[in-house]
């Protein structure tokens, strides 16, 4: 930080059940910054952010905060309960002077950009409507530090774009919790990491967390073996798995790509299908055909001839804004709720399970063990029999566990639960409502795992876009007027191409664009001299570029080298934001050449 922070701990400490949850944690925010705060569910980083707001006391630390300085904490689940309606909710003044109360106009005006009604009454709400009230009342509060605790649960693509071009244009300083990669690779120029009880900082947003993460770990295997305590890291390692989880997660991505190019050759032009229906055991076999289908609601038409042939393990992603279709479409296309006209067609053989955001099988007063086992101490997985106790580690969690209730959980433990609970049976299409919600980085790299190995289909509606983009082959966007977009591909692809012009038949096909034409006249593109070199020579240089990041976040890992050395840390500073903005670069291109190769090999 160049300026004089706006707000710090010193040597911060929280007891928590007989213990501490963190304690010795040295933090200060600088008046621009913009803080990522990550770890685990339980690392206690909501609890943190309470601190920082002042809604809670430390049990043990200093606390100084520049004078005058106002700090707006929005919640993960905001209150409404005693306000008769939202906009009541949103001009009540929380601290109590009558001085804090933001401005009616500046409710009012965010209340039209997000599309939120104030007036709804408090108790008939939606989550979303909840949120948005929220929001309108924190930054309308003109705050100097802003405190966001899972800001895009509920909120719809629309409405989280509006909000990072507003944070973008933000001139305070904001800390943010979120499992949203997106969002926080887009607006986060700092990271704050709580691990084991650690709280570390990187002078570089989210987008070099993950290498950053790699090197700490790396360093505390080497330290751990000199002090002859191995076992412990080892374990973590175990738990964690992060170099082996990248390189598993960089097979995926090109399993991704090979099924993204599978399914181009499948689709004809954009919205229609060209498939015949397959009677054969293979796995391109039809197991929900949607022909010609219509749901309207009044005079509202919000599904107007769809037809979609969803093939045996296709992974397909629903997106749209709140309101456009998303759950009804879902309702149709597995045979709960019946189109208007035209038909669908399921399987005789489907059978499916539903994980919806509500988590409806989850009772607080339940164990985990009889969630998961009935009370057993073994579990079928998918016609494995397995312990409980290591089903739990496999999804995360420690073995003790097993006998806490579920009213105990955090939300996203109890999200994990029900995945795990949910992907013990035996079921060939999955269909995944909002799964994002409540989850942890670690536990959404583990959720793209278990979709990426299912053998089955999957439905997945999120506003989650990088999720999107990891694990769907197929997406279908919804516009509210009764289209429906088919986009081979994932969140980005159907971004790229939603608002441009559908082609002509005389339109001839953009160069270096291979992944969207027709398969015909992919197999007569080839990779150009220069495109191939850099196929060949960009891992290369991202991996010097990865090296020279490292080298650089070393030194910037020195508490002392802002005192000692300000210029040097304000170099290094810079130095990595310009190597990380190289790197996006350098893998964006290298990525799509690789989808460009894989379309050619179809």
């Amino acid at each position: 930080m160049s300026q004089p922070p706006i707000l710090s701990y010193e040597n911060l400490g929280l007891q928590q059940g007989g213990g501490w949850l963190f304690q010795n944690l040295d933090l200060h925010i600088g008046p621009r910054d913009r803080l990522a705060l990550i770890g685990r569910n339980g690392a206690g980083k909501t609890t943190l952010m309470r601190l920082i707001a002042g809604q809670i006391e430390a049990d043990k630390g200093k606390r100084t905060a520049a004078p005058g300085t106002n700090i707006i904490m929005l919640d993960q689940d905001p209150d409404v309960a005693a306000h008769a309606t939202l906009f009541d909710f949103a001009m009540f003044d929380f601290t109590m002077t009558g001085d804090n109360a933001p401005p009616r106009h500046e409710i009012e005006a965010i209340a039209d950009q997000l599309g939120v009604d104030l007036s709804r009454p408090s108790a008939t709400a939606s989550g979303g409507e909840r949120r948005r009230a929220a929001i309108c009342r924190a930054l309308a509060s003109d705050p100097d530090l802003l405190l966001l605790d899972e800001p895009t649960n509920h909120l719809d693509i629309q409405a989280i774009e509006w909000l990072e071009e507003w944070l973008g244009r933000y001139r305070g300083a904001f800390m943010v919790i979120s499992h949203d990669r997106r969002f926080l690779t887009r607006l986060t120029r700092q990271t704050y990491w709580m691990d084991r009880g650690l709280l570390r900082r990187s002078e570089i947003g989210f987008g070099g967390y993950e290498a950053w993460t790699e090197q700490v770990y790396a360093e505390d295997a080497r330290n751990a073996a000199r002090l002859d305590a191995k076992l412990k890291i080892e374990e973590h390692w175990k738990e964690r798995g992060v170099t082996a989880r990248r390189k598993r997660n960089q097979g995926r991505l090109s399993k991704l790509i090979e099924m993204r190019a599978q399914r181009a050759a499948m689709e004809g032009p954009q919205g229609t299908a060209k498939l015949a229906a397959s009677t054969d055991g293979s796995k391109s076999k039809t197991v929900i055909h949607a022909d010609n289908i219509t749901k309207s609601f009044g005079e509202r038409k919000i599904i107007d001839g769809f037809t979609l042939r969803i093939q045996r393990g296709d992974r397909i992603g629903i997106v749209g804004a709140n309101g456009t279709g998303k759950s009804t479409l879902i309702r149709m296309l597995t045979g709960e709720t019946p189109p208007d006209s035209g038909k669908i067609t399921l399987s005789p053989t489907l059978t499916g399970i539903v994980i919806d955001q509500q988590r409806k099988l989850l009772s607080p007063e339940k164990r985990v063990r009889d969630v998961l086992a009935e009370g057993s101490d073994w579990i079928d997985v998918r016609g494995v029999r397995k312990h409980v106790q290591g089903y739990l580690k496999e999804f995360l969690f420690d073995p003790s566990l097993i006998e806490a209730r579920i009213g105990t959980l955090s939300g996203g433990e109890q999200s994990r639960i029900l995945l795990a609970r949910e992907f013990a049976r035996e079921a060939n299409l999955l269909v995944l409502d909002e799964p994002t919600n409540d989850l942890d980085l670690e536990t959404l790299d583990l959720l793209q795992e278990v979709i990426a190995d299912y053998d089955g289909t999957v439905l997945i509606v999120s506003h989650d876009r990088d999720f999107l983009d990891r694990t769907v082959n197929l997406t279908l966007g919804l516009s509210g007027s009764g289209k429906v977009d088919i986009i081979v591909g994932g969140y980005a692809d159907w971004e790229a191409k939603r608002d441009r012009p559908k082609p002509t038949t005389d339109a001839k096909p953009i160069k270096n664009n291979a992944k969207t034409l027709p398969a015909k006249s992919i197999k007569s593109i080839k990779l150009s001299y220069k495109d191939q070199r850099d196929y060949d020579l960009l891992p290369a240089q991202i991996a010097e570029i990865d090296a020279a990041i490292a080298k650089a976040e070393t030194e910037l890992a020195d508490p002392t080298l802002y005192g000692r050395n300000p210029d040097r840390f304000a170099k290094l500073t810079q130095m990595v934001e310009t190597a990380r903005a190289e790197k996006d670069t350098a893998e964006e291109r290298w990525l799509e050449l690789a989808i460009q190769i894989e379309t050619l090999t179809v």
